[in-house]
């Protein structure tokens, strides 16, 4: 059965077999599934969309003089302090984060701002805005029963809107429950290695989410599994395609969407025997909304049209070129590409183990590279060591 063929072939109520030990892991959708309390958890993107459209819908943005913004703080009152905008019929309470915004613009201390009483912080803020030298400011300000000062940037902070990006998923995944290929994740049952598309989507499944500081969605294409290549078993390797993206409308991060093949998600929201792992990033610098019409939407939509084959081909290629016959060319090949001795000799061990033979192809050492990536304990240098073993997968391609 060829690729295509398993990509139009709906999985068993069950399920179906992967290998997790292969490939990357990708902790990212964990962390945001692990810190996210329910209210910022959504079980549909309709929901979703309905909620940060309704935020924006209710906002409003401008440029004003820092040195006209005026700081009030009331001693009956020491524990808070409000923001007089100019042309702004009451005052505005500032947000944790756009406190923080104002603070760093002005070159003050935040975190020690804070645990003054809120006549003594404010004296201190309105002296960095009468002194501002860049003196113009955007302010971001909703009304929520009552007026509140979200975002603090440059003049030239240049706006996405959170309801901008989730609208463009929108476009491809529908509502994200189904109702088109792609969808929110299912779940890995660890004890048996069957993965599960078919889960509710519930507050404890999701992962479609939204804060005052920032959206964040991830989705997977689980029902179409792509076969690309066979397990030491002879059963099929199994992988499917998903995407995350992210962007905050107040200046708390970028703009940002990845996509990937992965074999496994868990209940966790951990990703597991990740390959092909691509990114595209968008500060809100002054032209960010153009480049988020003219590149990251439309890689979007063409990442969720697009073909496995060129995936497909290059781990077929990949198994099929043979780099290495002995153990000298096997420490060879992984010393001229920057691997020290100690890492050479634990990738070699690790797909002696795992497949019950030494590396031969340049797949058998892309494995045993992302295997011993996972379990280095500092991010940047799993990194490292994940960049290097894609290459090798790109260069066999």
């Amino acid at each position: 059965m060829t690729a295509i063929e398993i990509m139009n072939e709906r999985p068993e109520s069950g399920g179906y077999k992967v290998d997790v030990s292969r490939g990357g892991h990708n902790g990212r959708v964990s962390s945001e599934w692990f810190s996210r309390p329910d209210d910022e958890k959504y079980l549909s993107l309709s929901d979703l969309y309905a909620s940060v459209k309704g935020r924006a819908e209710r906002s409003r943005t401008r440029t004003v003089e820092s040195a006209a913004i005026r700081v009030e703080a009331h001693r009956n009152d020491p524990e808070n302090l409000a923001l007089i905008l100019p042309d702004a019929a009451a005052p505005v309470a500032p947000t944790h984060w756009s406190f923080g915004q104002l603070a760093s613009l002005v070159g003050a201390p935040a975190a020690y701002l804070r645990q003054l009483p809120a006549p003594l912080a404010g004296i201190n803020l309105q002296y960095g805005l009468t002194n501002h030298r860049a003196e113009q400011v955007k302010t971001m300000e909703v009304a929520d029963g009552r007026t509140e000062l979200r975002a603090v940037t440059g003049p030239d902070y240049g706006r996405i809107y959170d309801h901008e990006l989730v609208s463009a998923v929108q476009r491809i995944a529908g509502d994200g429950v189904g109702d088109t290929r792609w969808k929110v994740p299912g779940v890995l049952d660890w004890s048996t290695g069957i993965y599960n598309p078919m889960v509710d989507v519930t507050k404890d499944t999701t992962t479609l989410y939204a804060s005052d500081r920032d959206v964040f969605l991830f989705l997977v294409d689980d029902l179409n599994p792509i076969e690309a290549g066979t397990l030491p078993d002879g059963s099929p390797d199994l992988f499917f395609r998903g995407f995350y993206c992210w962007n905050s409308e107040v200046g708390a991060k970028t703009l940002g969407i990845a996509s990937f093949y992965l074999r496994a998600v868990c209940q966790n929201r951990n990703l597991w025997g990740v390959e092909d792992f691509q990114e595209i990033t968008i500060r809100h610098s002054k032209y960010a909304a153009n480049r988020f019409a003219h590149e990251a939407a439309p890689a979007l939509a063409n990442f969720a049209d697009s073909s496995p084959q060129p995936f497909v081909q290059g781990i077929r290629s990949a198994r099929e070129r043979i780099v290495a016959r002995s153990d000298k060319d096997r420490i060879d090949f992984l010393r001229k590409r920057g691997f020290s001795k100690a890492e050479t000799g634990k990738i070699v061990e690790t797909v002696l183990a795992e497949e019950g033979r030494p590396p031969e192809s340049v797949f058998d050492f892309v494995q045993g590279i992302t295997a011993v990536a996972r379990g280095k304990p500092q991010q940047d240098a799993r990194l490292s060591m994940e960049t290097r073993a894609k290459k090798l997968l790109e260069q066999a391609a």
